[in-house]
């Protein structure tokens, strides 16, 4: 299934998780794939096992970007598919969080993204596809995630605005909001693999469907809203979470 064929495709954060999952779909489906992250080694490492191109750049970094998008049109000249994945997570209270933690948390995932989407919409083809990784929490706050929740609802928001200045030129702007989704983040905190089936546990109690998402069914939706399937598809939230959201 090559229905991607020559479309360029740019993925930020695109080292591990759900970036790399979707980098492998649409180069599998005949995308040239560029994907960036902040680290240098990471994100070589991922394109060469890939087979895709590397950029680094900084999503929290507005210099970063513009030299992204610059070197982008240099070597591609324009973009069809603009997957805005990179994110982080952050948890504390209200009463907890600091000025640092909330400025991280804003800095990638709403000022980032926002600038991102506003940098590339010169180099973007007419009828481009552009997704914005959201998250569930957008819609069902938890304590604790207060801020990282806020970068979610607002992208949300940007994102539907973002649909409508953008449709003259055809251009579709979607976002996905998966649920718990299997990927490196635990590991990397640290955990070890029996602390990690706890927490896995815990959350697919409150998961109807009784199961973790994966990495590869998000990169499907995100193919598949950059396909002529999704042609109609502009301005939607699709949220992918086994049903959680609905308790």
């Amino acid at each position: 299934m090559e229905n991607l064929k020559n479309k360029t495709a740019v993925i930020t954060g695109g080292n591990s998780g759900i970036g790399y999952a979707t980098a492998k779909q649409l180069k599998e489906q005949g995308a040239n794939v560029i994907i960036t992250g902040r680290r240098k080694e990471a994100i070589e490492k991922a394109a060469l096992e890939l087979g895709v191109t590397a950029i680094t750049a900084d999503q929290s970094n507005i210099s970063d970007i513009e030299k992204l998008a610059t070197q982008v049109k240099a070597d591609f000249g324009s973009v069809d598919i603009l997957f805005i994945n990179a994110g982080i997570a952050g948890l504390g209270t209200i009463e907890q969080t600091t000025e640092e933690l909330y400025d991280n948390i804003m800095n990638v995932n709403l000022k980032g993204a926002f600038f991102t989407l506003s940098k590339f919409i010169p180099i973007l083809k007419d009828g481009a596809s552009v997704v914005f990784l959201s998250s569930n929490t957008a819609s069902m706050p938890g304590p604790g995630s207060s801020v990282y929740s806020a970068s979610k609802t607002a992208l949300n928001s940007f994102m539907r605005s973002a649909a409508l200045e953008l449709a003259p030129r055809k251009i579709r702007v979607n976002s996905v909001s998966p649920g718990p989704t299997q990927t490196e983040v635990m590991n990397k905190v640290g955990l070890d693999e029996t602390t990690v089936k706890g927490i896995m546990d815990v959350v697919v109690e409150k998961v109807p469907l009784k199961q973790m998402g994966r990495a590869e069914d998000v990169a499907k939706m995100v193919s598949y809203l950059s396909s002529d399937a999704g042609v109609f598809m502009t301005g939607a939230d699709v949220i992918m979470d086994g049903g959680m959201s609905l308790g």
